[in-house]
């Protein structure tokens, strides 16, 4: 039964989808296009000799030739092949560089290791695509697996099945802890995960950070905590008596990078767009990892405690790399 004629916009639509697919496959025959898109051999014809009257006009507002498409015309009619030859507008947009598809690439790599990931033949299917659209062959990149992996998939297994954890955790003394946690709610912040959940020790909703986690065991004990049931704060980090109170400077627009450190004293404005704020944090420890991952954008002011803990951290990566390139 022949097929009814496709409307104006249907026939737009249908162009816009045809253009890119002769343009990946390169050379293709007018029965293998119908039968990709569900139409007869005529309808393929028909939109091929339209893409060949298609274009973009020049500057004088009129067409020349080369503002058209153009197919391999003795190809079509002798051998119901379809080549386009010509190509306007659609090559002239912009591509990722290789290293950019690259980057996208590594993300999307991550994305689909995460547990609760369905969707991985779509984003298998994105990261082909983005190889073979970008300008230059992008480098081959693997993200690799940590325990930190392991460990989210299974807290994010016992969060589904509303299971009871227990673990021991490196608090910021540096000691072992033995807890008992109903796990209620996992979030990441820049390349750290954290599990927002009720500490029965503590009798209060605690935050532990993954890699601090060791000996995971995922019970069969039901949880007697929800997250619908007790208030669970938006802000990872709470503060408390035992905080260390640290002013740094940095610019203005950059205080947003460490809002949940921030205390509620109004920034202190200075000179090139800089300004002082003061910020609670657990440890020392916590200090330096912050001031790591905002190089050159955070300066460490008082106390001198607070600036003595960075500095000398600081200078002992710097001995240590030093050591390191005089042994080679």
């Amino acid at each position: 039964m022949a097929k009814a004629p496709l409307h104006a916009r249907d026939k737009l639509a249908f162009l816009l989808a045809l253009v890119p697919y002769l343009m990946d496959h390169g050379h293709v025959s007018v029965a293998d296009a119908a039968k990709h898109f569900g139409v007869d051999d005529e309808q393929i014809r028909e939109s091929v000799r339209l893409i060949a009257v298609s274009g973009v006009p020049g500057e004088t507002s009129s067409y020349q030739h080369e503002d058209l498409f153009d197919i391999d015309w003795d190809l079509f009619e002798d051998s119901d092949e379809i080549v386009i030859t010509h190509l306007v507008a659609i090559d002239d947009s912009p591509r990722f560089s290789a290293r950019e598809a690259a980057a996208l690439i590594a993300g999307l790599q991550y994305l689909s290791s995460l547990p609760e990931q369905a969707d991985r033949d779509v984003l298998g299917s994105l990261m082909s695509k983005l190889a073979a659209g970008s300008s230059g062959r992008p480098s081959e990149v693997a993200v690799g697996s940590s325990e930190v992996d392991s460990t989210l998939a299974r807290i994010r297994d016992s969060v589904a099945a509303g299971h009871r954890i227990e673990f021991d955790y490196l608090n910021s003394r540096g000691g072992a802890e033995k807890r008992t946690v109903d796990p209620l709610r996992i979030q990441s912040l820049d390349q750290d995960w954290y599990l927002r959940g009720w500490d029965h020790v503590r009798q209060a909703v605690r935050t532990f950070r993954l890699d601090r986690m060791s000996g995971l065991v995922a019970t069969q004990e039901p949880i007697s905590h929800r997250a619908g049931e007790i208030a669970v704060p938006d802000s990872l980090f709470e503060s408390s008596d035992t905080d260390l109170t640290v002013v740094v400077e940095l610019p203005e627009d950059a205080i947003g990078m460490i809002a949940d450190y921030v205390t509620t004293d109004p920034p202190v404005s200075g000179r090139n767009g800089r300004c002082r704020v003061t910020l609670h944090v657990a440890h020392h420890h916590g200090l330096k990892r912050l001031i790591a991952g905002l190089s050159g954008v955070v300066t460490v002011i008082g106390p001198d405690t607070a600036r003595s803990s960075v500095a000398d951290w600081a200078q002992a990566a710097l001995d240590r790399y030093a050591g390191e390139i005089d042994a080679q």
